[in-house]
């Protein structure tokens, strides 16, 4: 993220709270008009939306980047980046259109400034800020795994406070959610995501070459495989039995995979980057692992 991004979040980051504070004070009715458009390309999908102050989503709009980082067996930053930069107009003015919302018509514009890749984030920044400044509307700074923790909000009746699990390719993040902006954190992975490791585990596995999971990403091609394997063909220890805390691992459960999957691809006697034959029962026992350490 470049200097002139970085200091006008220092400005901007000041607002949000007022921001709140005085949408809050306002009248239900008031509120009910009160339109946000919402950015977000925190990693590897440009998205928008815009919402009313009941929580209602009026229209939205969402370019995958799915198939391109598939062949390239991974999310490449600058690759991100570039997709974003080409198609963030357009999906801004898709989900405007279906919301029959105008830029003048909006409240403020809310956009994701963390977590996630840098290169990506400056996009979606950016794009927002020079909204903002044509326009003269008012900018929120969106922590998005916040937003996550909050979308329960948007389609249930839930009050403060309620507790949290959010689980990602990036993130795995336990936690009291007791207001707007007030979380209380219980635990988080100590290295890597959930989603991470079962990619990085599909990776090892050469499940790009299977035939029923080549145009699936790796935890999906796990989780396809998982169902018509035999978990107690595998077992591996759990992470951090331990601790009696609230803090989650999986680099440690990843390692006792490939060595798993190395003795394995010795007793059959093929070399990395085939397919082993008990590829579905090393999928069950992974997803397994993996859910048990989690609940």
């Amino acid at each position: 993220m470049n200097s002139i991004a970085k200091s006008l979040l220092k400005s901007v980051n000041r607002g949000r709270a007022a921001w709140l504070r005085s949408s809050s004070a306002h009248s239900g009715k008031r509120r009910l008009r009160e339109l946000v458009l919402g950015i977000e390309t925190s990693c590897d999908d440009t998205g928008a939306a815009v919402v009313d102050g009941a929580g209602n989503v009026l229209g939205e709009a969402l370019h995958c980047q799915k198939e391109v980082h598939l062949q390239a067996g991974g999310i490449i930053p600058v690759v991100a980046q570039q997709l974003h930069r080409e198609n963030i107009e357009q999906v801004v003015k898709e989900a405007l259109s279906v919301s029959g919302v105008s830029v003048h018509e909006l409240a403020a514009i809310a956009t994701t400034v963390k977590p996630g890749l840098a290169l990506s984030l400056e996009v979606g920044l950016q794009y927002s800020l020079n909204l903002v400044s044509r326009y003269q509307k008012p900018f929120i700074p969106i922590h998005h795994m916040e937003a996550h923790a909050l979308t329960i909000r948007l389609t249930h009746h839930v009050e403060f406070p309620f507790l949290v699990l959010l689980l990602s390719g990036g993130h795995c993040i336990l936690a009291v959610a007791q207001g707007v902006s007030d979380f209380l954190l219980l635990g988080q992975s100590i290295d890597i995501a959930p989603g991470d490791m079962l990619d990085k585990v599909a990776r090892r596995l050469s499940l790009r070459k299977h035939p029923e999971c080549h145009s699936m990403a790796g935890g999906k091609a796990i989780e396809h495989l998982a169902q018509t394997g035999n978990r107690q063909q595998h077992t591996f220890r759990l992470p951090m039995q331990q601790y009696r805390n609230c803090d989650f691992s999986f680099s440690g459960l990843q390692n006792l995979v490939n060595k798993a999957i190395i003795q394995k691809e010795k007793e059959e006697g093929i070399q990395e980057g085939e397919i082993l034959s008990c590829v579905k029962d090393i999928a069950a026992a992974v997803q397994h692992a993996v859910a048990v350490h989690i609940i």
